[in-house]
């Protein structure tokens, strides 16, 4: 049996660790159910793993492999025209909602797992991106494409406001956002975009929540029943830090973190945090557990079977306690 004890590489110092202040499957290389109706992007959704009226939509995202900005692959959302409304394209890191066929009450959500880990604060937001507007229908002519990236804690929709209690409120768990919002014109080669973060909040974000649609008017009616509907690609969404501070602030910790074999132990002994947590994810983003942390003590998390051997990823956020690391499991 071995009995080497590993310890947790910081932000700073790991490669995989830095991997949670940037965003997974970000040039759309990985694929789940390829050539199928309900394909997407790795650690993103479209509206056919939505809740509601949103998964009997038609499909909306696409893999794309032929003139790519870069890789094998990109990603197309377009916009249709389904029996009797329009289907906005859109690929997130969220979920989509579609609680009634009133477009103004659909929503995207970041809960559960469908939540991405992030602990960065960037300074901006870019990517590459083409465009071809909706040929036919009211208001054709006003399409514009968006990508929109949200840095926060807990849970969060897009949009925040709540339209007939679709959701609750959650803007108080805002960090940050970049917006951008294409020009109402087609462009037709791969055009590099970048726009800022505007931060609301010192805090550090736990999750980035990035939502793309090729109609950035949400109730849109183009295209028409006969047109063709907008279309939106996009490749190579990043984030950059122009100066180190941002990592540091991912980076903070006065506690330790280490694993043997199957335990996880953070050493709590000196805190007080009656909120914190501790989320392991796999290399793809995907969460596989959530645990509170006890204070005052040093806290052993036992994994489950079903977690097998391999590298993980771990974030503790609480209200005074802030870390991410790897886990090397046995």
């Amino acid at each position: 049996m071995k009995r080497t004890f590993t310890l947790i590489l910081t932000l700073a110092t790991s490669l995989l660790a830095f991997a949670q202040t940037t965003i997974t499957n970000n040039g759309f290389e990985n694929w789940d159910n390829t050539g199928a109706s309900n394909e997407e992007p790795t650690s993103w959704n479209s509206n056919k793993t939505g809740t509601g009226l949103a998964s009997s939509g038609p499909q909306t995202c696409f893999k794309e492999t032929s003139n790519v900005f870069a890789g094998t692959a990109c990603a197309r959302v377009e916009t249709k025209y389904y029996i009797i409304a329009v289907v906005n394209g859109n690929v997130t890191t969220g979920q989509v909602n579609a609680p009634s066929s009133n477009k103004a009450e659909g929503f995207l959500a970041a809960t559960g797992s469908n939540k991405m880990a992030f602990t960065g604060r960037p300074d901006s937001l870019v990517g590459y991106y083409k465009y071809t507007q909706a040929t036919s229908g009211t208001g054709a002519a006003n399409e514009k494409a968006k990508v929109r990236a949200i840095l926060h804690t807990g849970d969060y929709y897009d949009p925040e406001t709540p339209v007939n209690n679709n959701h609750s409120d959650l803007s108080a768990n805002k960090i940050g956002d970049a917006l951008f919002i294409s020009p109402a014109a087609n462009q037709t080669t791969w055009k590099r975009f970048s726009v800022p973060f505007t931060y609301t909040s010192s805090s550090t974000p736990a999750y980035i929540m990035i939502n793309i649609t090729s109609s950035e008017n949400q109730t849109t009616t183009a295209p028409g029943m006969s047109g063709s509907g907008s279309k939106l690609w996009v490749d190579d969404i990043d984030v950059i830090y122009n100066n180190v501070t941002g990592l540091k602030e991912a980076q903070k910790s006065s506690f330790m973190v280490y694993n043997y074999e199957r335990t996880i132990y953070v050493d709590f002994s000196q805190r007080n945090d009656k909120d914190a947590v501790i989320s392991i994810f796999d290399l793809t983003g995907k969460l596989v557990l959530s645990q509170s942390i006890e204070s005052n003590k040093k806290n052993a998390i036992q994994l489950p079977h079903f977690i097998n051997s391999g590298i993980y990823m771990y974030q503790i956020n609480g209200s005074s306690s802030q870390k991410t690391g790897k886990v090397i499991v046995e």
